[in-house]
């Protein structure tokens, strides 16, 4: 099919190689600037993916973040914080990468090249209708991702995606598409930039409102996170001690007893604990 990519088109800057840096910066910024003003316009789009996502979640499904390169790897990033941020297992939010998990870090050429790893990626994983997928690609036209979401819609699993061309073929598969149009890149067909930017954006919205809406926030407070650092385990002392009036020792103590916020919280409330 016939479409404009934007994401291909001639940057607006020319002779970049003669740019002091300064210049250098203060262009790119300036091109950074559009990019939550091209997501806003999304919202709507956004809204009604992520009202499918938090379905499918709480009736116990899991949400599948599918990409190549730059896209793949946003998509695994956003899943890999799930857990931390949010205290959900790791098999809730899975991100999928086209050449697997080394492409992560290196790339495998041709890998997204493939009309069937996709599936056959997704199909490991024994997905099925309680799941929902998301194909990323900021040309909409990876054939990894719009392969496996062909898939996805005959086996009647809701799809989604993000893309930053209008009218791409992924977004024409996607039953729910999400299309952020950030325009030409400050380096031609560099997408890691202004798309990269602005998948992001999108995805940190998807996880973070969904999260929400699955009750892992209190007021506005990560009380499920893992406390798996010393910043964390600091972080969580000075909620406990905010929320319920307490020292800092005193908090320390209850978090020490209790390993998690929520619980720390729940069980001081509920006269569950020792440390008046």
């Amino acid at each position: 099919m016939d479409f404009t990519k934007t994401t291909e088109q001639d940057s607006l800057y020319n002779n970049l190689e003669n740019m002091p840096i300064n210049e250098l910066l203060i262009n790119i910024n300036k091109e950074d600037k559009t990019v939550p003003l091209a997501v806003e316009k999304a919202l709507p789009q956004i809204e009604k993916l992520i009202a499918q996502v938090v379905i499918k979640l709480k009736s116990g499904g899991r949400l599948f973040y599918l990409g190549a390169g730059t896209s793949g790897r946003l998509g695994i990033v956003d899943a890999s914080e799930c857990p931390p941020t949010f205290g959900v297992p790791y098999d809730l939010v899975i991100g999928l990468i086209a050449g697997g998990d080394s492409a992560i870090r290196k790339a495998v050429e041709f890998a997204e090249d493939s009309k069937t790893q996709g599936w056959n990626d997704l199909e490991n994983y024994k997905i099925t209708a309680n799941d929902i997928v998301i194909g990323i690609a900021a040309s909409g036209t990876t054939p990894y991702v719009i392969g496996a979401l062909q898939k996805c819609n005959e086996h009647n699993i809701i799809t989604g995606c993000v893309t930053c061309n209008e009218g791409s073929p992924l977004a024409l598969t996607a039953r729910f598409p999400v299309t952020v149009v950030v325009g030409p890149e400050f380096v031609t067909g560099s997408s890691r930039m202004k798309a990269g930017t602005a998948q992001k954006l999108v995805l940190n919205m998807i996880t973070t409102a969904t999260m929400i809406q699955l009750g892992k926030i209190k007021g506005n407070k990560m009380v499920d996170m893992q406390l798996s650092n010393n910043k964390l385990v600091d972080r969580g002392i000075k909620m406990l001690a905010k929320e319920l009036n307490i020292s800092y020792d005193k908090a320390e103590s209850l978090l020490k007893e209790h390993l998690n916020v929520r619980q720390a919280i729940n069980a001081y409330k509920n006269g569950n604990q020792t440390h008046k």
